[in-house]
């Protein structure tokens, strides 16, 4: 309902003594009561069953459903675990090499698309692998090693995950590069200063924020993609992800808990420090 308030304003002096002040009518609008419990059921459905991952992971007792006391004994027999930890270190390097694919490609085909092209076809291009379905992703690059020979391993994941995180890459540094002011790089180089000494001591440096952001997101991404992963890697070499899947599809362990609750806390550190850089783009002026 809308609650409505009058107001009473002086005369004016073209008004005639006597005559009644006009009355300014305001409505205020009261917020519908709960308006916000979708919003929070929301969260609750979203939230709910990874704090219940995280709680369970400082479980003593092995059975996940029977809370018997606080323990911090799954974590060292998670780093025990020969297999999460090969898993562990599989996935790090390919987080790593996919990362640093991504963030010279992704800021280098940015800074081509903002400088060097016109209209959006050949941004939409880049950022498409973005928006594919992963399923969709995994297969066509499957289908492309095959056709070339390309034995499986390490490295066709890192070329795999290196595609889609150059999307993510290109999609930041682009926003960061729409607030930079061009005049900079015109003043470079009418003072005598080549395209790859503006590059690096002028455009580079402005974009370092954007950058970082991106190479966090594209390890973030990487470090916990299933599918393209699954698709493109050996069965010797699997990384953590196809690790977890294969001891979950028995039933989760505590030691599968206390794994989920560190990667999830590198994943918030990543995301939060991406954003934080990203929120630069806006005060770069």
């Amino acid at each position: 309902m809308a609650e409505t308030t009058a107001t009473t304003t002086a005369p004016t002096a073209g008004q005639a003594d006597g005559a009644p002040a006009p009355v300014m009518t305001t409505a205020r609008r009261r917020r519908p009561r709960g308006i916000l419990v979708p919003l929070w059921l929301g969260y609750v459905f979203l939230y709910l069953p990874i704090l219940v991952v995280v709680v369970m992971s400082f479980n003593e007792s092995r059975n996940l459903f029977v809370w018997t006391g606080f323990s911090l004994r799954w974590y060292p027999e998670l780093f025990a675990d020969g297999a999460m930890m090969q898993g562990l270190a599989n996935t790090l390097i390919v987080a790593t090499g996919a990362t640093l694919i991504a963030t010279v490609l992704g800021t280098l085909l940015a800074y081509g698309i903002q400088h060097y092209t016109r209209g959006g076809l050949i941004r939409a291009f880049a950022i498409a692998p973005a928006i594919l379905p992963d399923l969709l992703l995994g297969i066509g690059l499957l289908t492309f090693f095959s056709l070339l020979s390309v034995t499986l391993g390490l490295h066709s994941v890192i070329l795999a995950h290196g595609v889609f995180a150059t999307a993510f890459v290109t999609a930041i540094v682009l926003a960061r590069m729409a607030n930079l002011d061009p005049s900079l790089e015109e003043a470079s180089r009418d003072l005598g200063m080549g395209p790859a000494k503006t590059f690096l001591r002028i455009t580079l440096p402005q974009l370092a924020p954007g950058i970082v952001a991106g190479a966090l997101l594209a390890f973030t991404l990487s470090l916990d993609e299933f599918v393209i992963a699954f698709f493109t890697t050996a069965p010797t070499q699997p990384t953590l992800p196809i690790v977890i899947y294969s001891m979950v599809r028995f039933g989760v362990t505590p030691e599968v808990n206390a794994l989920a609750t560190l990667l999830l806390l590198v994943s918030i550190v990543a995301v939060i420090s991406a954003q934080r850089l990203t929120r630069l783009t806006g005060t770069s002026r």
